[in-house]
């Protein structure tokens, strides 16, 4: 059974990873680009959200390259996320793209489900097996994302533009390459290795942003327009507020590895504004702001699909937070209509206003 999933930004490296381990073959679909867009939304309603569009655009794109199953998470509360996978099923079965499909249920609500699914996953696999094989897709996720971390930080001090892209593009592939635990270490030292050899200018002056939201189109660079790589080139350092190796400890691994940044210090961050789950991470949209603002960020962007329900009870509830913490936030609501010249204007605005506050911050103090 030749297995797929979403592209998510780097969610297929870990997910490959974990799969060819236990000897599952995998059918990565192709970088997400316009003609997946162009897939998904043509066939997809038109209020679904981005991500359901894209998620089926892989899937047509990657049954064209002999795919016969679909991996897919599932969810729970308000949020739409949790039929997706159903949804799409239906669409494919109508365009006669004849997936199996296998929904891995979030373990805290249905544990019992969620072992019956790895199980058909993995065949005849022992348990022991599958333990390493997600360890090591998760060693992955934490491989990627530590890249990830260096280039944010890089981006806006590299003194030859483009260099950290170009680093970041090796240092990923050295991991991707990474067959076994022994193997991926040795690969994370030269990645390290490629990500130090950018050449930065340390003492330049840079703002800070934190980037908070759904988190598909956080982690998606082609979904959010390349925010990152924008921002980076205007001088601005990015912290982005969720990780999927963060996602995994939280949600698959119940915070069983300590010392990760958690869900829960953002929950209690966003009380009193937000009391209880509105789906999605719309709670963590309104702590992780909070907390930017604490931690002395100049300014807060927050991303999410349109129509995307938690992240407009949270856009809702910003204004009343950043009067309260004074800070400034912008919101960018993505769909298949956004363009990336638009995008790149509102940021310029967004970064030229924040360069300001900070000159006057400056003025008063000096």
């Amino acid at each position: 059974m030749k297995v797929t999933f979403p592209h998510m930004g780097y969610m297929w490296v870990c997910l490959k990873a974990m799969l060819e381990y236990l000897d599952v073959e995998v059918v990565v679909p192709p970088p997400t680009s316009k003609k997946t867009l162009t897939l998904g939304t043509k066939h997809a309603s038109e209020f679904a959200c981005l991500p359901l569009k894209l998620n089926l655009g892989n899937f047509i794109e990657a049954y064209e390259l002999g795919a016969e199953a679909i991996l897919m998470a599932g969810g729970c509360g308000p949020c739409r996320f949790g039929y997706y996978a159903y949804v799409q099923k239906e669409i494919l079965n109508d365009l006669q793209y004849n997936y199996n499909l296998i929904v891995l249920e979030p373990p805290e609500k249905h544990i019992s489900e969620f072992l019956i699914k790895v199980k058909q996953l993995t065949g005849s696999k022992s348990w022991y097996q599958v333990i390493k094989a997600i360890r090591f897709g998760y060693l992955k996720a934490k491989a990627v994302d530590e890249m990830e971390k260096i280039s944010l930080k890089s981006r806006p001090r590299e003194l030859n533009t483009g260099s950290t892209d170009l680093a970041f593009k090796l240092a990923l592939a050295e991991i991707d390459r990474a067959g076994t635990t022994d193997d991926l270490a040795v690969a994370l030292v030269k990645a390290r290795e490629i990500m130090s050899s950018v050449i930065l200018d340390n003492h330049r002056s840079v703002i800070k942003i934190g980037l908070v939201g759904e988190i598909y189109t956080l982690l998606d660079p082609f979904s959010n327009q390349n925010i990152e790589k924008h921002l980076g080139k205007m001088g601005v350092e990015v912290d982005r507020s969720i990780y999927l190796s963060e996602w995994v400890n939280d949600h698959l691994f119940m915070g069983l590895v300590k010392n990760v940044r958690s869900r829960e210090e953002a929950c209690r961050a966003s009380r009193p504004y937000l009391n209880h789950f509105v789906g999605g991470h719309g709670e963590e949209t309104i702590g992780n702001t909070v907390l930017y603002a604490k931690n002395g960020y100049d300014g807060v962007i927050q991303l999410l699909p349109f129509t995307c329900m938690p992240e407009i009870v949270a856009q809702s509830i910003l204004p009343g937070v950043c009067t309260d913490h004074n800070i400034s936030v912008m919101s960018l609501i993505l769909d298949e209509q956004s363009g990336e010249a638009g995008i790149i204007t509102r940021l310029e605005a967004f970064v030229d206003l924040l360069n300001r506050k900070k000159e006057q911050r400056e003025a008063v103090t000096a």
